[in-house]
């Protein structure tokens, strides 16, 4: 078992939920121009939504690689 299987929690909430995952591919590293503002953009997102509670934003997990998933 992994040291993320570990930490997984459950939890219950009443009312509607929604789990949206938001991510890119980078298939070519040398073109930064093409990627880089897609990735600043998915950092300001959770920016915003981190200063803005009443959005109901709960928390967010980033994963790095060829393929970057928040």
């Amino acid at each position: 078992m992994s040291a993320t299987a570990k930490n997984r929690l459950t939890g219950r909430l009443d009312g509607d939920f929604v789990v949206f995952l938001i991510g890119m591919r980078v298939n070519a590293r040398w073109k930064p121009h093409r990627w880089l503002p897609v990735a600043m953009a998915m950092q300001r997102m959770i920016r915003e939504l981190t200063r803005t509670p009443e959005l109901g934003f709960l928390g967010a997990e980033s994963w790095f690689g060829r393929t970057f998933c928040t």
